[in-house]
């Protein structure tokens, strides 16, 4: 499949993170010329994922982690959900300092952040602790001794809850010296050149109005900074330092693919 090979051509399904850091992007992109040529389908990052590794979209914003698994997989767009430094919804919370866990409970939204808090303990912070597969809920259940991996918009008010949170994109930075690619625009398929074009503008139309953006979203019930939060945490373009910080990436899950909780 080509996209818009055919102006009559059936609409292209892409499948996209429905979190907050992605409203931006979609934003842009819904109020396109774009818009009525495309199904978009809302999901965590592990669902879409599986709708590109099965086939199920042409197009997707998944997690880093997944790339290296689906056949024919390219780098689409000019844009990403990243972080140069802190990005404040990606951590593990706890109750006690890290050196002090025994066991760390795993999100099952994103694989991404699932492998990357595991390089981070034996490179980083050079702790080891038993994983455990987090379940819907989880959050809500955890002992003095037991740190949670969360990510996304379940974290906005747990910063107050938690005495300890370990932010892995300030991690990351500080042990690579480089930012940290959580999720990138993927295809399995040709794509035509006027579509990636005007799928660049459209996302890059999203970024210019976060300011109206803002006034659309409701305020955060935890008094959650979003205007803070979008300029200063996300990081939205896929630079060559930004794909620099992802290869790295890619090559310590090869290094240590048979030594990873999946």
């Amino acid at each position: 499949m080509a996209f818009l090979s055919n102006p009559l051509a059936e609409k292209i399904n892409i499948a996209a993170v429905s979190y907050l850091n992605t409203k931006p992007l979609l934003y842009g992109l819904l109020n396109s010329h774009l818009a009525g040529k495309i199904n978009l389908m809302l999901d965590i990052p592990s669902a879409c994922a599986s709708k590109m590794i099965h086939e199920e979209v042409e197009l997707a914003l998944i997690p880093t982690a997944v790339i290296p698994q689906i056949p024919n997989a390219t780098l689409f767009s000019n844009y990403c959900i990243g972080a140069q430094n802190k990005v404040k919804t990606v951590g593990i919370f706890s109750y006690k300092p890290i050196d002090q866990l025994d066991t760390l409970i795993l999100d099952f939204h994103s694989r991404t952040s699932v492998l990357l808090v595991q390089i981070l303990l034996k490179e980083f912070w050079q702790q080891k602790l038993h994983f455990i597969a987090g379940q819907p809920g989880f959050e809500n259940h955890v002992s003095e001794n037991t740190g949670l991996l969360i990510i996304g918009d379940r974290t906005m008010g747990l910063h107050e809850k938690y005495p300890y949170f370990y932010d892995l994109g300030e991690a990351w930075r500080e042990h690579t010296s480089l930012p940290f690619v959580f999720a990138a625009w993927v295809s399995n398929h040709k794509v035509e050149e006027n579509f990636e074009n005007d799928f660049n503008n459209a996302l890059s139309a999203g970024l210019a109005a976060i300011p109206e953006l803002l006034l659309l979203l409701p305020d955060s019930p935890t008094g959650f900074d979003l205007k803070s939060y979008f300029s200063n945490n996300i990081y939205y373009h896929l630079d060559e330092e930004m794909k620099a910080g992802m290869f790295l990436f890619f090559e310590k899950l090869d290094q240590y693919s048979n030594h990873l909780f999946k």
